[in-house]
C-alpha cells in the first residue's frame, strides 16, 4: 500500500489550504471528507453572510472576488470548490474516517470505504458536526431543529429560538419576516456581543417594539408536542404554544474521535494539546488545523486567523524530511 506524505481529514477551507501547501512542496497528499467540499459552509443558512471581508477568507493568495462587501455562503462555496477543481486537489468525498492509529511510525487510517497509510496526518474537521445539546426532555422530537437553513418552512408557525448568537439572531429575524410568531429563550442577560454589528440593532429593535418576544436569563426546561416549558429570570415557569424549536445552541468538535486518535484534551473546555509553533499534537506527526484547535472554545479560531496553520504544518513536516 502506498504511504502518503500527508493525509488530511476534512475538506474545509483550512484542510484545502493544507493540501495546497503540500502540493506546492511536492508532498503526496489525500483529503478525506465525510461530505462535500467545504461541507460545513454548505450546511450554513442559505442567506448567511460572513462577518469578514473577502480578502480575509482567501487561501493560498488566490483572490476571492465578491460582489458585496461581506461575501455570502454561495460565493464562498463557489470560491473554495473552484479552487479544489482548478488545483486538482486529491480529495475523496462522502467517506468518513473512523480510526487513526500508528504502527511502527506509520499512520494507518481506516475509513467507511477503505484504508490508507501516511507519514503525517492533519485533522482539520472543524466543529459543525455535533450540536451542543440542551439535554432536556423532548429534545429528540421531530419539531426540534439544531440546524437552520431558510425561513420558508416556518411561515405562520409559532417558533421558539434558543440562543442569542449570530445563527439564533438570523433565524429569529428571518422567520419573523416570513410571518412566524417568534419567541427567543436566552440564557444570558442580552443579545451576544459577537452578533454582526449591522444585525444587532435590528434584533434589539424588534425585541423592544414587541415584534419578537425575548426572555433573557431564561432556561428551557422541556419540549412537548404542542408546547414548550421554560423558566424565566425570576424562577417562574411558563408553558407556551409551539410548533417548532430552533435550538441554535452551538456545535462541538468530535471529541471522541480526537481521544481515540490519542490526542490529549485538557480542562473544562477540552482544549486539545498542540505545539503552537508547529500545530503538532502530543502524537508525533499528527497535526491539528483550523477551528478544531479550540475545543469547546469554538469562538477562538476562524478561517481568517487559522489560514496560517497550513504553512506552519508543512514547514514542520519538511523540517523532518
Amino acid at each position: 500500500m502506498e504511504i502518503l506524505d500527508i493525509l488530511i481529514i476534512g475538506a474545509g477551507p483550512i484542510g484545502l489550504n493544507c493540501a495546497l501547501e503540500a502540493q506546492k512542496n511536492n508532498l503526496s497528499h489525500l483529503i478525506i471528507e465525510k461530505g462535500t467540499i467545504v461541507n460545513s459552509l454548505y450546511n450554513y443558512p442559505l442567506y448567511m453572510r460572513f462577518f469578514s471581508t473577502a480578502e480575509k477568507l482567501e487561501i493560498d493568495e488566490i483572490p476571492f472576488i465578491s460582489t458585496a462587501p461581506k461575501p455570502g455562503r454561495q460565493e464562498a462555496l463557489e470560491y473554495y470548490q473552484g479552487i479544489a477543481r482548478q488545483k486538482k486537489l486529491n480529495i475523496h468525498l462522502y467517506e468518513k474516517v473512523v480510526n487513526v492509529s500508528k504502527n511502527n511510525g506509520i499512520f494507518e487510517i481506516k475509513t467507511t470505504r477503505s484504508a490508507y497509510r501516511a507519514q503525517n496526518v492533519v485533522i482539520a474537521t472543524g466543529f459543525y458536526d455535533i450540536p451542543n445539546l440542551m439535554n432536556i426532555p423532548g429534545e429528540d422530537l421531530p419539531k426540534v431543529k439544531h440546524y437552520y437553513t431558510e425561513p420558508y418552512p416556518y411561515a405562520k408557525q409559532k417558533i421558539v429560538v434558543v440562543g442569542s448568537s449570530n445563527s439564533a439572531v438570523d433565524a429569529a429575524l428571518e422567520t419573523y419576516r416570513k410571518g412566524a410568531e417568534v419567541t427567543m429563550i436566552v440564557r444570558h442577560s442580552g443579545i451576544s456581543k459577537s452578533v454582526k454589528y449591522w444585525v444587532k440593532p435590528d434584533i434589539e429593535n424588534r425585541i423592544a417594539e414587541g415584534s419578537i418576544q425575548a426572555y433573557f436569563n431564561a432556561e428551557m426546561i422541556e419540549i412537548k408536542e404542542k408546547t414548550v416549558v421554560f423558566k424565566d429570570e425570576h424562577g417562574e415557569f411558563h408553558e407556551i404554544s409551539n410548533d417548532f424549536v430552533l435550538a441554535m445552541t452551538g456545535y462541538l468538535p468530535d471529541f471522541d474521535f480526537l481521544r481515540k486518535s490519542g490526542i490529549e484534551l485538557n480542562g473544562d473546555c477540552l482544549n486539545p494539546f498542540y505545539n503552537t509553533e508547529t500545530m503538532e499534537t502530543n502524537i508525533p506527526n499528527l497535526y491539528l488545523a483550523g477551528v478544531v484547535c479550540g475545543g469547546k472554545d469554538t469562538h477562538l479560531w476562524f478561517i481568517e486567523n487559522s489560514r496560517i496553520h497550513a504553512d506552519m504544518i508543512i514547514c514542520s513536516i519538511l523540517s523532518k524530511l
